[in-house]
């Protein structure tokens, strides 16, 4: 049977984010888009710009957004590029709103439940992407990892309200009125991270931080504070490998927070995103983990 290759670090360090990168054996082509959370105001969970650096400057990427689809810090693009400033991640990269003037739509014919994303615009403007993903919980869609940013992530607004919709409304303010079943918008993220890889024809390349892990997202103001003990550091040329890899570690883990780690992943069904992308050929959840010194 087919395995995709996870690699994997136990200590996390910013050197560490470097040599796992380098272990991937793929150098990006181009202009690189190193797509992460920027951290929603408020929240103290989300991974800072400093511990990041070295792995940017590396690939020589440029940082990359989108605004947000709910009330915030970053649902607007002059509010959000002010947040990147506050955050610090101005001080050390180029930052990139990427839907801060237009979006693109990108076709989904084979699509499980949406048929069409609306990205940032300027992602036009890159040739690879390196997503580099805080792994932890979520409160709609169980957990966050690569599959969250390639989707929800990389969607303008109209694209967040798209998937969260299940193609209901395209408008924000009419979306949480507007809620489909759970599987529906799981499969919907599936989707919108098909209409990404497909995009960048496999110039990506993923990392996952399983670091300050809380049951919530670093979209959430007030979030929870961690409830697991940080685990390590994956990478994968495979999205939906690298986060099966990570909920397989927390399963496997003996920290005795997982078990309210795993009620918000299990509640919201979470595991059905990856499903729903290995089913629709983005990724194998079938994976060798090779760790590294």
């Amino acid at each position: 049977m087919e395995k995709a290759k996870v690699y994997f670090i136990k200590d996390i360090t910013p050197a560490n984010l470097v040599k796992i990168y380098q272990a991937l054996g793929v150098q990006l082509p181009g202009k690189v888009a190193v797509k992460l959370h920027s951290g929603e105001k408020g929240n103290q969970n989300y991974v800072r710009p400093e511990f990041v650096r070295d792995i940017i400057e590396y690939v020589h990427g440029t940082v990359v957004e989108c605004n947000t689809a709910y009330a915030g810090a970053r649902n607007s693009t002059e509010k959000h590029e002010q947040l990147m400033k506050d955050h610090g991640w101005t001080k050390y990269f180029d930052v990139d709103i990427m839907d801060a003037k237009e979006d693109i739509k990108i076709e989904i014919p084979n699509g499980k439940v949406i048929k069409e994303n609306y990205l940032g615009k300027n992602i036009q403007n890159y040739d690879s992407m390196l997503v580099l993903s805080h792994f932890k919980g979520h409160p709609m869609g169980g957990y966050g990892g690569a599959l969250k940013q390639l989707s929800i992530g990389c969607a303008s607004s109209t694209g967040k309200s798209i998937i969260h919709s299940a193609g209901k409304v395209k408008d924000q303010n009419i979306l949480w009125d507007n809620l489909p079943e759970q599987d529906l918008f799981l499969e919907s993220m599936a989707d919108a991270a098909m209409s990404v890889v497909d995009y960048f024809k496999g110039n990506m390349a993923f990392i996952n931080i399983m670091c300050n892990m809380s049951v919530d997202c670093d979209c959430c103001a007030e979030a929870e504070d961690p409830c697991m003990k940080d685990i390590g550091v994956l990478a994968s040329l495979d999205p939906v490998a690298i986060d099966q890899a990570c909920l397989d570690l927390v399963y496997q883990s003996n920290d005795p927070g997982k078990e309210h780690f795993l009620e918000r992943v299990e509640s919201r069904h979470g595991i059905h995103t990856i499903e729903a992308a290995a089913d629709l050929g983005v990724g194998l959840r079938e994976y060798e983990l090779i760790t590294l010194e």
